[in-house]
């Protein structure tokens, strides 16, 4: 082991890094949102799938360490700590750089990217993090629209056009839309979304659908027509385009 990857491994068992810690920085991360908003008990052991005493017990354990990873109150919830937030965005820089990298150079399919990036994100060497990045040329975006953090530990949100996303599932009407970003959270939905030609930065026509709860959609130039569910619809984001 190279002397860099050492001290890193030695930080991490310091710290506590743990796969099972990383998970629930990278909840809180994402529950506090851009505003990083104290995150409660019951909406991370829903997130996690973790009864609430456990996350009660977690969240204690790591507040309380000599270098706490979170700031945790009773009845108040919890945000990250500032070494808990550089962890967190470390993680998902990990996650989504590994993403690109299955995708781009591996051809895996997308319903397949998020969970093989779940089992090696905890465990790259730093190394081998600027090797994937300088090799696909240090995107900004994975594949599913989303920013990947800098080195430094910073979400890229000033290099993307300014604009305000909603889920396909809240538009009201018809329109013609940017696909912004999509979830990779279920890769049954993933399937559908990809079937229907839906990717970043497609452009795509919505109609409200009169026979259901979903729309459709038609994606690009393509006359086609896609009928999507409101399950689907909540897993894909767009910013509506001037008339």
């Amino acid at each position: 082991m190279e002397t860099g990857d050492h001290n890193m491994a030695a930080r991490r068992r310091t710290n506590g890094n743990t796969e099972s810690v990383d998970n629930y920085l990278k909840a809180i991360l994402y529950l506090g949102g851009a505003e990083e908003s104290r995150v409660t008990i019951k909406a991370l052991a829903g997130r996690l799938s973790v009864a609430p005493a456990s996350v009660t017990n977690m969240l204690q354990k790591l507040a309380g360490s000599p270098a706490p990873l979170v700031e945790y109150e009773r009845h108040r919830g919890v945000r990250l700590s500032s070494a808990g937030k550089r962890r967190a965005l470390e993680v998902v820089r990990h996650h989504r750089l590994i993403e690109t990298f299955l995708y781009q150079v591996l051809d895996y399919p997308i319903e397949e990217l998020h969970e093989e990036a779940e089992r090696l994100e905890h465990f790259i060497s730093e190394r081998f993090e600027q090797r994937i990045a300088a090799k696909l040329g240090n995107p900004r975006i994975d594949p599913h629209g989303h920013s990947i953090p800098t080195m430094e530990g910073e979400m890229p949100e000033g290099e993307r056009p300014a604009r305000e996303s909603i889920l396909l599932a809240d538009v009201v009407g018809d329109g013609t839309f940017v696909i912004d970003s999509i979830s990779d959270r279920d890769a049954h939905s993933l399937r559908s979304i990809e079937a229907c030609g839906i990717t970043p930065g497609a452009r795509l026509r919505v109609r409200k659908s009169a026979s259901s709860e979903g729309y459709s959609v038609r994606t690009g130039r393509s006359s086609k027509v896609f009928d999507l569910s409101r399950e689907v619809a909540r897993d894909v984001r767009v910013v509506r385009l001037p008339k």
